[in-house]
């Protein structure tokens, strides 16, 4: 079974760390973002993906390979970006989809465990056109809202509308779709949004929810990257990660911490150096991060390579770009974001 895998956008608001990583290979707990979804594809039956890139495309491909355990991994490069559906009908023009049978299309940025098979085995049983997986929210704001009837036939696709909603399921961005939705309803050539465009026509034509109430987050912005960090540490949701330390910390390869005090809900990633008396609390470093002698790192994420001297302090949601170099004694202030390769303080 192939899926189509939509992860061609720069994640804008995940600087400065997709500044210089493509948000599929973000580090996520210490994985490649994008290994997570493959891992559950690969749970219900995937063996084939296609992955849909544009920015910075060579990079995800340099991390993640042609092979995911077993999973073969195809590369369709957006040359322009084509919205949420255009690569669908590229791929389709480029011969790189089934010629026949259901089309899986998930979005390259959720993080979710529900029952993926069973969605399958819905689109098959009642022959719908289109079934969307239906998560819920307390807040819809941000989100296509999906209100259904009680056979489970979709009444209205109303993406990010103001004003109270109808229903606080949302679009959870996994889509099995028929073939003739893709060769009849998305037009070649151009950029096409598949929630504005492409589902309210079949609203009425076959277009069915999957409502779910397994674990669903979108993590494209950073307090949502931060959330899906400690749920995965804390166990909320399905993954293949190490076990972690008694403060539900992971601490990977090659990392000296010994004099420092870490945790609870971090990750110290491979080859990283915290210095005596010092404190990781609820934060995350990357590969490869060197932290001087009493220093505080607090609900924050440092990138790759980055270099902190002694007595630094690095306030709640605060970002450092990879490389970049904080001096001894400086305050990285809650919300600030160090550039990559920049020298701070």
């Amino acid at each position: 079974m192939e899926a189509v895998v939509l992860a061609g956008g720069e994640g804008t608001r995940l600087r400065p760390l997709t500044l210089t990583t493509p948000k599929p290979v973000v580090p996520l707990a210490g994985r490649p973002f994008l290994s997570f979804m493959l891992d559950w594809l690969a749970r219900h039956g995937v063996d084939d993906a296609l992955l849909a890139l544009g920015y910075k495309a060579e990079a995800v491909h340099a991390v993640l390979g042609d092979e995911h355990h077993g999973m073969r991994l195809r590369y369709l490069v957006e040359e322009e970006p084509l919205g949420t559906a255009g690569p669908l009908r590229l791929a389709a023009d480029e011969g790189m989809l089934a010629e026949s049978g259901p089309i899986l299309v998930v979005n390259g940025d959720c993080l979710t465990d529900f029952d993926l098979s069973a969605q399958l085995r819905q689109h098959s049983e009642t022959g719908a056109t289109g079934t969307l997986a239906l998560a819920a929210v307390e807040d819809t704001a941000s989100y296509g809202v999906v209100p259904t009837k009680e056979s489970g036939e979709v009444e209205a696709f109303l993406e990010k509308q103001p004003g109270p909603a109808p229903t606080n399921r949302i679009n959870a961005g996994t889509y099995v779709l028929d073939r003739s939705v893709v060769d009849d309803l998305i037009p070649a050539g151009r950029a096409v949004s598949i929630e504005r465009e492409v589902f309210p026509e079949i609203v009425g034509s076959g277009l069915y929810g999957f409502p779910f109430d397994s674990y669903w987050i979108d993590i494209g912005t950073p307090d949502r990257y931060m959330e899906a960090t400690y749920d995965l540490l804390a166990g909320r949701a399905e993954s293949e990660l190490p076990r972690r330390d008694e403060t539900d910390s992971l601490i990977y390869d090659a990392s000296i911490t010994s004099g420092a005090r870490i945790g609870p809900l971090s990750v110290i990633g491979r080859h990283c150096s915290v210095g005596d008396r010092s404190v990781i609390e609820r934060a995350v470093l990357h590969d490869d991060v060197r932290v001087g002698n009493d220093s505080v790192v607090k609900e924050a994420i440092v990138a790759t390579g980055a270099r902190l001297g002694d007595r630094v302090r690095v306030e709640p949601d605060a970002i450092i770009g990879a490389g970049a170099v904080v001096e001894s004694g400086a305050v990285v202030e809650s919300g600030a974001r160090v550039e990559p390769g920049a020298a701070f303080g």
